[in-house]
């Protein structure tokens, strides 16, 4: 079945998925089926488009006057880093650890951060089930949520 999928997927123009066909594409899997296909290059890609589309999706009306740093540590087959950065009503995605410090960090593995980018999780569910780890500003990172369009499956 999931090399099916695999197949299928990686033969997938991800830029031209919509996100709401991206969060059905997501809900269909399961958690074993995103833990093999999340490896190497479309891996890569997945995670790259993703977070592409976050500067796309902020809502700077929801934002404020939040400023922050926000590190995502995606745990799989090795761990993935990005950094948000909001700031002046704006989003900035950029890969990688900075220096800086960030006002709160999160750390899940590939399936818990899929679903959660997806719509098809919910954050408190998954940090009372410890799926998500948070260290730092566990309010902000309680409201992450708002300051996104996040699409529904």
């Amino acid at each position: 079945m999931a090399d099916d999928i695999t197949s299928d997927l990686s033969k997938l123009d991800f830029a031209s998925v919509s996100p709401e066909e991206f969060a059905r594409i997501v809900k269909k899997l399961s958690n074993k089926e995103i833990k093999e296909l999340a490896q190497g290059e479309l891996r890569t890609r997945v995670l790259g488009e993703v977070f592409g589309r976050m500067e796309k999706q902020f809502k700077p009306e929801a934002a404020g006057s939040t400023e922050a740093l926000i590190r995502w540590k995606i745990d799989g087959e090795s761990e993935v880093v990005y950094e948000t950065l909001i700031s002046d009503g704006t989003c900035t995605v950029t890969e990688g650890r900075s220096e800086a410090e960030p006002r709160v960090t999160l750390l899940m593995g590939d399936a818990e951060f899929l679903k959660l980018v997806s719509g098809n999780a919910g954050p408190v569910t998954m940090f009372m089930t410890r799926k998500l780890k948070i260290a730092g500003d566990v309010a902000l990172a309680s409201g992450l949520t708002r300051l996104f369009d996040i699409p529904k499956a």
